[in-house]
């Protein structure tokens, strides 16, 4: 009898590791697949022109033109682009992070009346494409003065985001109403409660946010070429975009631009995706 049991958990192992084999070599395929237009734009960037077009394709380039990086940072003030770019990013993240984590308290902790009325209505704010509420948009910046500033793009984060507050609601919800209690019996405001009590705990979901935030106003394209027009004003994607109009047969150096215009969001993604991946996956589970 114990024979028969040690062969069956031989065998289950066997299956399990040889699943575990398959699966892992097909999300490897696919990551690598994946990952190939990455890899072309890195090598093409570091090309000279003639080698671009050489045939058969070289991936490895030979000699390595290091000058592309220098030539397309400098040909262009992507200095600026940047410094925009960076400062945009933060303060979108910064306000969406209030605005969107105070929305989602009150909806999921606070009790008044028209509760789910109002939070249905924002869920079908989601359901509006951006392309309607441009012009609106424009002609209420327009009459504020805020045109080819940054402002158009800053401002409207500090009212929250529907996406957002329904993701940390949901994460609100999987906490205990004990607390609350707990908190109320020994003096804490609702807002103290959000402030000392909440927050810590949906760290995981936050930095979910926080990541999600800096990528979209990083790869953000349609707002800045709306509002903005002064050069001195771009952001890193419309400072591309220039840069592919000024120098489009220039493909070494335009894959150089485009290289280092996605370092940052890799690299954000990189290091929170344990925090991003764990707060999607943990939000609406019931502690």
């Amino acid at each position: 009898m114990l024979a028969h049991k040690s062969v069956y958990k031989s065998v289950y192992k066997v299956r399990r590791s040889a699943g575990k084999l398959v699966i892992y070599t097909i999300l490897i395929c696919v990551a690598a697949v994946c990952l190939i237009p990455f890899l072309w734009m890195v090598s093409t960037s570091l090309k000279s022109s003639r080698a671009i077009f050489a045939f058969p394709p070289e991936w490895l380039p030979n000699p390595v033109h290091w000058s592309n990086y220098r030539d397309a940072w400098t040909i262009v003030p992507f200095a600026k682009f940047f410094q925009n770019t960076v400062a945009v990013a933060l303060l979108c993240t910064i306000g969406t992070l209030i605005s969107s984590s105070m929305a989602a308290y009150g909806f999921a902790r606070l009790r008044f009346k028209g509760r789910s009325f109002l939070f249905a209505v924002m869920l079908a704010t989601m359901m509006i494409p951006w392309e309607i509420t441009a012009v609106p948009l424009y002609v209420e910046f327009n009459a504020l003065g805020w045109i080819d500033t940054l402002k158009p793009l800053i401002v409207p984060s500090f009212f929250g985001s529907a996406f957002n507050i329904f993701l940390l609601r949901q994460f609100f919800y999987s906490i205990p109403y004990d607390l609350d209690e707990a908190a109320l019996i020994d003096g804490c405001r609702p807002f103290d409660i959000y402030l000392r009590i909440m927050l810590p705990i949906i760290r995981p979901a936050m930095v979910a946010v926080a990541i999600f935030q800096i990528v979209a106003a990083w790869n953000d394209f349609m707002g800045p070429l709306i509002f903005l027009n002064r050069t001195e004003n771009f952001t890193m994607t419309l400072g591309l975009n220039l840069f592919r109009n000024s120098f489009l047969i220039e493909w070494d150096r335009l894959m150089a631009a485009a290289s280092f215009t996605t370092v940052v969001p890799i690299i954000v993604f990189f290091f929170g995706q344990k925090q991003l991946i764990g707060g999607i996956a943990t939000s609406g589970l019931k502690r």
